[in-house]
């Protein structure tokens, strides 16, 4: 099958996604041991979004907001810095115990000492994010969405979420927007709740397009079998993401592209970085090649966000792997979760390995 891009849109690419806030310590230095932090907006789904929004291409966001919150203006500046239209509904605190945006607390490690992540999400406001809140019907078929990108991390988050993510996937799929879907297992957010969530998870998996995932994800969100990967070892990991894709694709006919990345870690500033995309029956691999680090967090997302990006340009899949190989890569030289890219050349430079200066 190919992927056929619906015309006519206003937005090359949605996604939906709860807002939140990472500080991280300057200096690469530790949490415990630090007194200042710098503050960034951030979500996965948002880290995605922003190759396309850094290169031109009109994006929309879907979330929800605390109504009169200092953090929410914050989040909504840093939206619009990053070019990316918003929309959701102002839910009020409801007192100090009440809702708020989650805090991401993490550090981005150095040398042989890895980063460590601590995720604060008591009170989320993302986990009321609901269907009814939004004009679907509007967003699809009037204004009109090329590709829509939702994460496993939103669609597991609350019962509400889930709901709202399948309706999603159903409006987009109605209208003809292509649907891409990265199921980012959490086994925290799965607890006690793996009936209901594997079932609206392969609704949205027979919806989609575009699949991402590594072998954990096929097997804990869809039941999917196959061979475990070998941990750090990329050549079991390829041979079990193959093993896999064969599995899935017979259980999801309607999967065009099937695609994870490949990552061994040397030291938090040293690793080597592969990608893996399965379009067609035919496979296009990039072997790990050596990457600098300066932060990993997002790295995933870049790649994400390289490869949606290069379907909508319309390029061929070839290129689709090597920009998104090379977009995750830049994503790690932020100290943003995210990638923004001052133009194509950037990121090609990436794939070439090409870091001489610019004049």
């Amino acid at each position: 099958m190919t992927l056929v891009l619906k015309q006519d849109c206003k937005y090359s690419l949605l996604v939906a996604t709860s807002m939140g806030v990472r500080i991280t310590p300057v200096n690469a230095q530790p949490v415990h041991s630090s007194r200042l932090f710098e503050m960034q907006a951030t979500s996965a789904e948002t880290n995605v979004a922003s190759i396309s929004s850094s290169l031109g291409l009109p994006v929309k966001v879907l979330t929800a907001f605390v109504k009169d919150s200092p953090i929410a203006a914050f989040i909504k500046s840093d939206l619009r810095h990053r070019n990316m239209d918003y929309e959701g509904p102002e839910v009020p605190q409801g007192g100090p115990w009440g809702y708020r945006h989650q805090f991401n607390i993490a550090d981005t490690g150095f040398g042989l000492r890895g980063p460590r992540v601590q995720n604060d999400r008591a009170g989320e406001v993302g986990r009321t994010l609901n269907a009814k809140d939004f004009d679907l019907e509007r967003i699809f078929g009037q204004e009109g969405v090329q590709i829509v990108h939702l994460s496993g991390l939103i669609a597991a988050l609350s019962p509400e979420t889930s709901e709202f993510c399948v309706e999603i996937a159903r409006t987009a799929k109605k209208h003809g927007s292509l649907i891409s879907f990265d199921l980012n297992y959490r086994a925290s957010f799965w607890e006690g709740r793996e009936t209901e969530l594997k079932t609206a998870f392969s609704e949205i998996a027979s919806l989609s397009d575009i699949l991402i995932g590594n072998e954990e994800d096929y097997q804990l969100c869809l039941g999917i079998e196959g061979p475990k990967a070998g941990g750090e070892d990329i050549g079991a990991t390829m041979d079990a993401f193959k093993g896999m894709i064969a599995n899935a694709q017979a259980a999801y006919p309607n999967v065009t592209v099937f695609a994870n990345t490949l990552r061994e870690v040397v030291s938090a500033n040293e690793h080597l970085w592969g990608a893996i995309v399965f379009e067609n029956d035919r496979w296009h691999i990039i072997r790990p090649r050596k990457i600098y680090v300066l932060d990993r967090i997002g790295g995933g997302d870049g790649f994400v966000g390289g490869l949606l990006y290069s379907i909508l340009k319309g390029w061929n899949p070839e290129k689709w792997t090597q920009f998104a190989w090379a977009s995750g890569a830049l994503a790690t030289t932020f100290l943003t979760d995210y990638a923004q890219p001052a133009d194509e050349e950037m990121v090609w430079s990436i794939w070439l390995g090409n870091a001489r200066v610019k004049r």
